[in-house]
């Protein structure tokens, strides 16, 4: 049986070490085990991040095995390599697959009953590859999907509204990436259609749709400019497990296994969600326009077409 207040980090560069502080800062766990392939580091952080705790909740931070992650109610997969200035996520398949197949491998020996969360990129492909190769129920493998480039677009639609911007709503779906897309077509302020809030405020939209455009683009922006990107994911990430802990019952668009919905199947890409204590509870079909669908479907192939070349060369 797992235990819901351990959670394991595997990889221990940027990315996850920034997940793990913001973990032990939430204070959601009593037990956190951290694994990287330099054993050195991961004892490093796991000292670093355990004298946090006299200003915290008590709480166990460790640097171990594979092993201590046999109870382990979460796995957070933030391992591989890093994406290169001018690399797109996609560049990153080859190289982090092979570091999948032997991760994956020694989770499943341990723990069978865990809910599995990847953040690695490219996270889609990836996503897909941990559920075949773990074959646990598709509830419980869980990508970090569009979380991030969401936040990015109601951050930037509310800096340019004026608007707090926990108080838009809208999602962006598809590939964590170039083929990503923004559902503007029931895009609202607090209830008020969007097209409609910037009447109201004096905004052309011309100002607004192409805030896209720079969501897209951010990650190469921040990768030229300090070489990557760790915390608003690592808040992401938060709020992914926050939902699973708590049973919250938030609706993410994470990463999962897509099956029938929008006439898309047998592919993990990011869709609207609820996330709760046993993982994906449902997929929602949120309504699309007819271009929004055209361009998911579009979004979807793009995977599709690098799940084939897997395939191809049976990794899964």
């Amino acid at each position: 049986m797992t235990d819901i207040k351990k959670i394991g980090i595997i990889g221990c560069g940027f990315v996850g070490s920034t997940i793990a502080y913001t973990l032990v800062e939430s204070e959601m766990f009593n037990e956190m085990v951290l694994i990287d392939v330099n054993e050195n580091k991961a004892r490093g952080e796991a000292l670093d991040l355990g004298h946090c705790i006299p200003f915290l909740s008590q709480m166990q931070i460790v640097s171990g095995s594979y092993n201590a992650l046999s109870d382990a109610s979460i796995v957070v997969i933030a391992a591989g390599v890093n994406q290169k200035e001018g690399e797109t996520r996609t560049d990153l398949l080859n190289r982090n697959v092979k570091i999948f197949e032997d991760i994956i491998g020694r989770i499943t020996e341990v723990n069978r009953e865990c809910i599995i969360l990847v953040v690695t990129n490219p996270v889609d492909i990836l996503t897909y590859v941990t559920l075949k190769m773990s074959k646990f129920d598709p509830s419980r493998v869980i990508g970090s999907g569009t979380v991030l480039d969401t936040a990015r677009l109601k951050y930037l639609v509310g800096n340019r509204l004026g608007v707090d911007s926990r108080n838009v709503h809208s999602f962006i779906i598809g590939e964590h990436g170039d083929s990503e897309l923004a559902v503007w077509s029931s895009a609202n302020v607090s209830g008020i259609d969007l097209p409609e809030y910037c009447r109201i405020s004096g905004v052309s939209t011309d100002m607004i749709y192409p805030l896209f455009d720079y969501v897209k683009n951010s990650a190469y922006d921040i990768i030229r400019d300090k070489g990557a990107t760790y915390y608003a994911i690592a808040q992401s990430t938060k709020r992914i497990i926050k939902s699973i802990v708590s049973e919250d019952n938030a609706i993410l668009p994470i990463s999962t296994l897509v099956t029938g919905h929008y006439g898309i199947d047998d592919i993990c890409l990011s869709v609207p969600a609820i996330v709760g204590r046993d993982g994906v509870k449902k997929v929602l079909d949120i309504p699309l326009s007819e271009d929004e669908m055209r361009r998911l479907k579009m979004s979807a192939e793009t995977i599709s077409r690098y799940v084939d070349e897997i395939r191809l060369k049976s990794l899964v």
